[in-house]
C-alpha cells in the first residue's frame, strides 16, 4: 500500500492489490509516535473496510495508551479503553496483541482479542545463561503476578521491591520482600521508557546482596533518560524484544534484543485457520 502524509499533515492510504473477500492482517505498534502510528492505522483499516475485505485483525505487538487504563483520579480519561472503541469503529473484527499492561483491557473490547505472552521466547533466552541461584524479581507491585508466573517456570525464588512514583520520570524503590543475597537476580516487567522503576529496584537489591542483575522487559520504550539511567545502574543486561523497532541505540549498551516473529507468526497461522491459539497463551 501506499502511505502518504499531506503538507498539512493528513495521512492518505491507498492499497494497490485486491483484498475482496481476503483474511487480513494489519501489523502496526502504537509506539514511537503513537498519535501517528494509531491515526495511520485507523485509515488502513477503513481503506480495507471499503474494499470489501472478508476479515481484518488488528496485530499490535505494543497496544498504545495502555498505561492509561483506569480512573485513578479526577477527571482523567481512560484512553485505552478510547483505542478499544476506535478500533472497533474503524472496522477491526478482531485483535491479536502481546503483554498487555493490564490484563483486564482484554475486556474493553465486545470482539475477540488475542492476548500473546512474550515469555517462551524470554525463558528460553534466560535457560541458555545457566544463571546460578536464580532469584526473580517484581520490581513493583503491578508485576507480581507475572514475576511470580517466571518464578514457577524456573523453580526459584520470589522477591518484590516496592515503590513510591515521585512523578512520571522519577521513581523511588524503599523495600524489599524476600532474599536475594549471593543470587543471580532478574526482573520481570511489561515495559519500561526512561528505567526509573528498574534503575532503583537494581540499586535496592544490589543493597540486600545480589549478585548479577538482570531485568526482562517486553516493550522497550528507551528514551534518552532511560538510557542515560541504565548506563548508571546496577543492571548488567536488558533483555527486550522486537515488539518496538529496535536497532538505533548504541551498541555499547547492554540490550539484547529477542525477536517475537515466531509467536505472531503462528498466532497468525492459527487464526486464519479457524485453529486454537490457547497454548500460545501459557506463561
Amino acid at each position: 500500500m501506499d502511505i502518504v502524509n499531506f503538507p498539512d499533515g493528513e495521512t492518505f492510504v491507498k492499497i494497490q492489490d485486491s483484498v475482496r473477500g481476503d483474511d487480513c492482517f494489519v501489523i502496526q505498534s502504537i509506539c514511537g509516535k503513537p498519535n501517528d502510528m494509531l491515526m495511520e492505522l485507523l485509515i488502513v483499516i477503513d481503506a480495507m473496510v471499503r474494499s470489501s475485505a472478508a476479515r481484518i485483525t488488528a496485530v499490535l505487538p505494543v497496544y498504545g495508551y495502555a498505561r492509561q487504563d483506569r480512573k485513578d483520579q479526577p477527571r482523567v480519561p481512560i484512553t485505552a479503553k478510547l483505542v478499544a472503541n476506535l478500533l472497533v469503529a474503524a472496522g477491526v473484527d478482531r485483535v491479536l496483541t502481546m503483554d498487555l499492561h493490564a490484563a483486564q483491557i482484554v475486556g474493553y473490547f465486545d470482539i475477540p482479542v488475542d492476548h500473546l505472552h512474550a515469555s517462551p521466547v524470554i525463558v528460553r533466552y534466560l535457560r541458555e545463561k545457566n544463571l546460578d541461584n536464580l532469584v526473580i524479581v517484581a520490581p513493583d507491585t503491578g508485576s507480581v503476578k507475572t514475576a511470580y508466573s517466571y518464578s514457577r517456570i524456573f523453580e526459584c525464588g520470589l522477591a518484590i521491591t516496592a515503590k513510591q512514583r515521585k512523578c512520571a520520570e522519577d521513581v523511588e524503590a524503599y523495600s524489599l520482600v524476600g532474599d536475594v543475597e549471593g543470587s543471580d537476580v532478574v526482573m520481570i516487567d511489561d515495559l519500561t521508557s526512561t528505567c526509573g522503576t528498574l534503575a532503583s529496584a537494581a540499586a535496592l537489591v544490589k543493597q540486600h546482596g545480589a549478585r548479577n542483575i538482570y531485568a526482562a522487559v517486553t516493550h522497550g520504550f528507551l528514551n534518552e533518560k532511560g538510557i542515560e539511567r541504565l548506563k548508571k545502574s546496577d543492571i548488567s543486561e536488558l533483555i527486550v524484544t522486537d515488539t518496538v523497532p529496535q536497532g538505533w541505540y548504541d551498541d555499547s549498551l547492554p540490550i539484547t534484543v529477542l525477536s517475537v516473529a515466531e509467536l505472531f507468526g503462528e498466532a497468525i497461522r492459527r487464526i486464519h485457520n479457524n485453529q486454537s491459539v490457547s497454548s500460545l497463551f501459557r506463561m
